[in-house]
């Protein structure tokens, strides 16, 4: 059976990129649902526009995959399984202090998008930025460098292109388009099938992601340090700490009545730490793309032991298109930015636990699924449990329940006006993954003496 658009929606798979909006011409809208996440609606949909929509849905089985995209394009490149095709992976950063403050991690992406308008390879860049009222983040398009270094930075914030395809499409302007894994192939999927955008979108930028998240980890992030969500102005999800290494950033969220933020570590919230997988919608369960195989470029932190120490952030840049390499040789030559030559097992290290979510455990919630007699996409990695220690299976199956558990209670703390609607059971939720993850890890002193805590004996 194939798992197409309807099975997508229908088993709350859908992760809002909007691609089915825009390649219908808003027949499929796209609207932010109950849990801050946008979903589409398949409701009085011809079976024309459904036909359409799946066939630019990157989570259904009626669309090209990254394999079938990325050999269309990349096919002389050498090919990894972890990170795909590549021409070049490497570390870099600015080197200008003062820039690289303003910055998530080395200030590569913003870097490249506005060297990409400098030096006229592009028009305009199409990416997240701060939005309005209604979107704390929305897609924008940026046509000057000042416009890049403005938006720039991190936004873990539920967003979608159906708007902005619409906005740009037949404007005679050549663009960069900026998202993660998935949004990246729904951007490549509808420039295959619109001639015209395919003109327009001149170059690809990937970014590594780990999951998206809800719209409510900034409320909850926000609430934590007491701001409630209602009246959040701001926030900044990765603040710099010179006193902690690069992994260990600070939040910063801003009342609307105040000007000054309240800043706190990001390792302090009961959500901050991304291997809980709090606020990860279900289409992330079913991802198995980490360096974005269908981009022209990509970008991620460099979760590395060399670099970890620096604060100030270092970035991995994984590289496919010759032109792009050169621009960035160019700009070591002038001294703007630092490059460290990596392989693809450095790359692929510094995404440890991005690989055992997207590859070991796909696996075992692929076998879950079709086991329980759901449909499922089919993916590059074959169900099952084979060569999956029991200990580890009970980890993955406990981080997929609190995804669910921290968006059910968080929409439920929301209505009630009390966190600890949603903290008391995600702490209970997060103890008895920290102890399976000892147990998984091969700690199980470790493991034991939570377990024992649990059941009030320590």
């Amino acid at each position: 059976m194939t798992h197409g658009i309807q099975e997508v929606v229908g088993r709350g798979m859908c992760v809002g990129c909007g691609s089915c909006s825009a390649r219908t011409s808003g027949a499929i809208p796209v609207t932010i649902g109950r849990y801050g996440v946008y979903q589409a609606s398949l409701e009085g949909a011809s079976a024309t526009d459904l036909a359409a929509g799946s066939r630019v849905c990157p989570f259904s089985d009626d669309s090209k995959n990254e394999d079938e995209l990325a050999d269309s394009r990349f096919a002389h490149l050498p090919h990894d399984e972890r990170v795909g095709r590549f021409h070049s992976i490497f570390a870099g950063r600015l080197t200008d202090d003062s820039r690289l403050m303003g910055s998530s991690s080395g200030g590569m992406t913003s870097f490249l998008l506005a060297e990409l308008l400098r030096t006229g390879r592009v028009d305009g860049v199409v990416h997240v930025g701060r939005g309005d009222d209604d979107a704390m983040f929305e897609y924008m398009v940026s046509t000057t460098p000042e416009q890049i270094i403005e938006n720039r930075k991190s936004a873990y914030y539920a967003t979608t292109i159906a708007d902005i395809v619409e906005r740009i499409s037949g404007d005679g302007r050549r663009y960069a388009v900026v998202g993660v894994p998935c949004f990246v192939r729904a951007f490549r999927l509808l420039a295959d099938e619109l001639p015209a955008l395919s003109e327009q979108l001149s170059l690809y930028v990937g970014l590594v992601c780990g999951h998206l998240k809800s719209k409510f980890f900034a409320e909850s992030l926000a609430w934590q340090a007491g701001v409630a969500p209602d009246d959040l102005e701001s926030i900044d999800f990765r603040v710099k700490n010179p006193t902690r290494r690069s992994s260990d950033y600070d939040y910063a969220a801003t009342a609307k009545a105040h000007s000054e933020p309240a800043v706190r570590a990001t390792k302090s919230a009961i959500d901050g730490s991304w291997g809980y997988g709090a606020f990860q919608p279900e289409a992330c369960n079913f991802c198995d793309d980490i360096f974005a195989e269908t981009a022209d470029v990509v970008f991620a932190d460099a979760w590395l032991p060399q670099y970890l120490d620096d604060w100030s952030g270092t970035n991995i840049v994984l590289v496919r298109d010759a032109e792009i390499r050169a621009l960035f040789d160019a700009a070591r030559e002038r001294g703007e930015i630092t490059i460290d030559e990596l392989t693809a097992d450095d790359a692929a290290r510094s995404q440890g636990g991005n690989f055992r979510h997207r590859r070991v455990g796909l696996r075992v919630r692929l076998a879950d699924d079709i086991k329980a007699g759901l449909s499922v996409p089919r993916k590059r990695v074959e169900p099952g449990y084979d060569g999956v220690p029991r200990k580890r299976l009970a980890l993955i199956r406990q981080r997929r329940k609190m995804s669910a558990l921290s968006l059910e209670t968080f929409a439920r703390a929301r209505d009630a006006g009390r966190l600890s609607v949603y903290t008391t059971p995600m702490r209970r939720a997060i103890r008895r993954y920290v102890v399976l993850d000892g147990y998984a890890r091969g700690l199980v002193p470790l493991a034991r003496a939570v377990a024992k805590v649990l059941r009030g004996k320590a």
